[in-house]
């Protein structure tokens, strides 16, 4: 999984404003800290709908270029791009009996099945959802 470097920077009274050094016009907004990591991977999703794969750079490359903005109060945070795949694959994992009891429980309680929900569980967890 490709991971690249969002700059995240917030003026008084203003939302988070995220880009990407990387991948120009790829941008994303939060209102909460919380919601930063979820729209970064939403925005990194998004942006490769429409663009050619691109090589992240690394973390000292994209410190020295944005080093000002990092002075002045920003931060980076690093974004995972999850892309779907419509193949499937099998795997076997372990589990707490209780855990697996409330997992299938959770699911049905959704409609989905077992590995779907553990699957829509771990996305929401890997794009920063709560």
């Amino acid at each position: 999984m490709k991971t690249y470097l969002a700059l995240v920077h917030k003026d008084e009274g203003s939302a988070y404003g995220l880009t990407f050094p990387d991948l120009p016009g790829c941008f994303a907004a939060a209102d909460s800290e919380d919601a930063i990591l979820r729209n970064a991977v939403e925005a990194l999703e998004l942006w490769f709908e429409d663009e050619a794969a691109v090589a992240p750079r690394g973390l000292a490359a994209i410190t020295a270029e944005v080093a000002d903005d990092l002075a002045a109060g920003a931060f980076l945070i690093a974004v995972p791009l999850v892309r779907p795949s419509s193949r499937q694959k099998r795997v076997n994992i372990s589990l707490d009996a209780g855990t697996l009891e409330a997992i299938d429980a959770a699911a049905d309680g959704l409609g989905l099945t077992r590995s779907g929900f553990l699957a829509m569980a771990a996305l929401n967890e890997i794009r920063g959802g709560h």
